[in-house]
């Protein structure tokens, strides 16, 4: 009888962010449950939750997978990296089209700006400023680009640093340009779970010359607890074709161009 073909990384590492959503939804739930739901023996359930146990993305208990609160999940990196990663690749090669050589260029610490990271590498002379320790990793390496890591209290949930110490930094900076993104975008209006990161994306929009806002699909038609403006003071926004049409409208309603990018077409 022929052995059953092992499955990709790519496909276990789908499975269990799938499995992690559901697990996220319920808040709780049985891993003999999640076992029959996925059609997966108790065994390999058992590494799966294993494995997102030990990136800290859920808990494991007694016969039963629990999520941490949901800001946490909302919110933090490890949890948003692997998400909608085609989508967010698209979108990044859209904008990097925006960069010139010689630009400061200010970066929030959105996941959805991570793949940008490779596009800035070939761009001469280039200076990033940026309160993600994630980018300023990604590109701190590079011999062209001149990378500031703005400074301030650490979240390690978000890896990177808010508090007034990034925004006064920011106020001394003059920009040509901000790349930044939404925790959640409904009818034009941005929004974000904490305070102080609402506070330092529009001291980044305010230090800079022109925005841009990068969001995939995901983003749109939800809300969080901080307003913090419209997308009416953007240049651009550029998303991803799964962005449901109503809210493309409703941005170009403020007179905002969208810039439409097709994963399956790249």
């Amino acid at each position: 009888m022929p052995h059953k073909a092992r499955s990709s990384q790519a496909t276990v590492e789908e499975r269990r962010q799938t499995i992690l959503r559901y697990v996220v939804e319920h808040g709780e739930t049985r891993i003999d449950e999640l076992a029959d739901r996925f059609q997966v023996s108790l065994m390999t359930m058992h590494r799966d939750l294993d494995d997102l146990a030990g990136r800290h993305l859920l808990r494991k208990k007694r016969g039963r997978a629990v999520a941490f609160p949901a800001l946490t999940m909302e919110t933090a990196t490890r949890f948003r990296e692997g998400e909608n990663l085609a989508a967010k690749k698209a979108i990044c090669e859209t904008a990097a089209a925006w960069i010139q050589p010689g630009n400061t260029v200010v970066m929030d610490d959105s996941t959805t700006l991570y793949p940008l990271a490779a596009a800035l590498r070939d761009i001469e002379q280039l200076t990033v400023v940026t309160n993600s320790v994630g980018i300023a990793q990604l590109l701190g390496a590079e011999a062209e680009v001149t990378v500031t890591l703005l400074g301030g209290q650490y979240r390690g949930e978000f890896n990177s640093c808010t508090g007034p110490e990034v925004t006064r930094v920011l106020s001394r900076i003059q920009a040509d340009i901000a790349l930044m993104s939404a925790t959640a975008i409904l009818e034009g209006r941005l929004f974000h779970p904490l305070r102080e990161y609402a506070d330092v994306k529009e001291s980044m929009m305010a230090c800079s010359r022109r925005s841009l806002l990068l969001a995939d699909h995901s983003k749109f038609g939800k809300t969080a607890t901080h307003a913090f403006g419209t997308i009416g003071a953007y240049e651009t926004v550029i998303t991803d074709s799964a962005t449901p049409e109503s809210e493309i409208a409703a941005i170009r309603s403020l007179g905002v161009p969208v810039e439409v990018t097709d994963p399956d077409r790249r």
